[in-house]
């Protein structure tokens, strides 16, 4: 199951904003001109809306290069197969997920971890529920997990 995300980012929704703008500017532009001008104005404002294109494209582009990349995976561990280590789960609030792994259509523990991962490296409840198939109730768990662990935790040791 994937969720997918009606409403764009900030940064996304201001580009789109601006480029809808400009183009509305650009009507009333060549609207106003003198008959004399308007081919003079037609082609600057043709190039100003194929950028404004080439932007929304990009965004576009951004949001299908963000949706394929790989997820992180767990190095190989002692018997070939990759595991997670002790030290990468450390602070995994197990006793707050065990209701969830009993549950019917419960997600794999697998699942979990790699939930936890992304949670530890800051990504968003809704952007992990997405990649994973993964409820966001379960998710927000381990992403407020994770951020009480970030703010407790001590800083590491020089060196280490």
């Amino acid at each position: 199951m994937t969720t997918s995300r009606l409403l764009p980012h900030p940064r996304e929704a201001a580009v789109l904003a601006a480029v809808l703008g400009l183009l509305v500017l650009e009507e009333i532009a060549l609207g106003l001109a003198e008959e004399e001008d308007r081919p003079v104005i037609g082609a600057v404002l043709i190039g100003a809306s194929c950028s404004g294109l080439l932007v929304v494209g990009a965004v576009l582009f951004s949001r299908w290069l963000e949706a394929r990349r790989p997820l992180p995976l767990p190095p190989p561990g002692p018997n070939g197969r990759r595991e997670y280590s002790a030290w990468a789960l450390e602070g995994f609030p197990m006793e707050a997920v065990r209701p969830l792994l009993l549950a019917e259509h419960a997600p794999q523990l697998g699942q979990l971890y790699s939930a936890w991962m992304l949670a530890r490296a800051g990504r968003t409840a809704p952007w992990i529920a997405r990649r994973l198939g993964l409820p966001v109730e379960a998710v927000q768990l381990l992403v407020d997990a994770a951020r009480t662990r970030t703010r407790t935790a001590p800083p590491p040791l020089p060196g280490a």
